[in-house]
């Protein structure tokens, strides 16, 4: 038999949590608060497998990551670990044969960054405290963002002595839209807070703490739940696919995919609902 629920999700660095107020909601949290849930290399491995698990689960329709404890979302790479898993001497002293080997391992952090965005369902990033560094490039990758009035963001990565390389520089600024602004963040590492990211459009809201502002990403995640999975997950991406290309290409490939997708019982459910002014209910995706 295979575990449904929570007994299918057992992991070291993060909890997976389906709430029994929230219908087909899943509740992420980063679990390292001793070290501000900083990631390490098995971290974001394992997050690779948590949200392409969470891809394929039927049961899940929408899904929120939060921090565990009350001081960090993630205060980014731990960086006491991160030179010994990037810069190794495998490889020997031949700098191609080293550059190979690097390019290979940023390749495969990159993809597990890209595991949220991947995703099926739409993934909300709730943020409290220090978020820094990877915090940016993991809630990129999210659909959504919201965050707690004392967070303090940063794109840390110039503080180490490097370029960011697994994401912000690609999702930044198609998120906000504003390219000095992205230069300026990136290239001074200053800090920023929750009144300047939502003002650039960085985030879509502020909570007054980190109860609240889980609170209302569950609350976002329920209503995004109740809707169609057809509907949603196509939503989804279709917007992530327009986000990349030219407007005409856009509109074919939604005429490609709405072509077999808008065949499903479920606008007939949903249109039938309206009428009859109830909740619609919808058969797992």
């Amino acid at each position: 038999m295979v575990a449904t629920g929570a007994s299918a999700y057992s992991y070291k660095y993060f909890t997976v949590q389906f709430p029994a107020a929230r219908p087909s909601v899943a509740h992420v949290e980063i679990n390292r608060p001793e070290k501000l849930n900083a990631f390490i290399q098995p971290m974001w491995l394992e997050m690779r497998q948590v949200f392409d698990q969470l891809s394929s689960d039927s049961s899940v329709r929408a899904v929120v990551i939060t921090g565990a404890g009350d001081r960090a979302f993630t205060a980014g790479l731990d960086v006491k670990q991160a030179p010994l898993e990037l810069f190794n001497e495998k490889a020997g002293s031949d700098a191609a044969r080293k550059a190979f080997t690097i390019r290979r391992e940023i390749l495969e952090f990159q993809d597990c960054l890209t595991a949220i965005e991947r995703c099926e369902k739409p993934v909300i990033a709730a943020m409290h405290g220090y978020s820094y560094g990877f915090a940016i490039d993991l809630s990129a990758a999210a659909d959504i963002r919201i965050c707690t009035r004392d967070v303090r963001f940063s794109v840390k990565e110039v503080d180490i002595g490097m370029a960011a390389d697994i994401g912000v520089l690609s999702r930044l600024p198609k998120i906000v839209g504003n390219f000095g602004w992205v230069k300026e963040v990136a290239l001074s590492a200053r800090i920023f807070g929750a009144e300047e990211a939502l003002r650039v459009g960085f985030v879509n809201s502020i909570h007054d703490s980190k109860e609240a502002v889980v609170g209302a990403a569950l609350d976002i995640a329920s209503l995004v739940a109740q809707k169609s999975p057809v509907a949603v997950q196509g939503t989804k991406e279709l917007l992530n696919w327009s986000r990349d290309h030219p407007i005409a290409e856009g509109l074919r490939y939604t005429a490609v995919w709405n072509s077999a997708a808008i065949q499903t019982g479920d606008v007939s459910t949903a249109l039938t609902a309206g009428i009859e002014k109830r909740t619609p209910t919808f058969e797992k995706l």
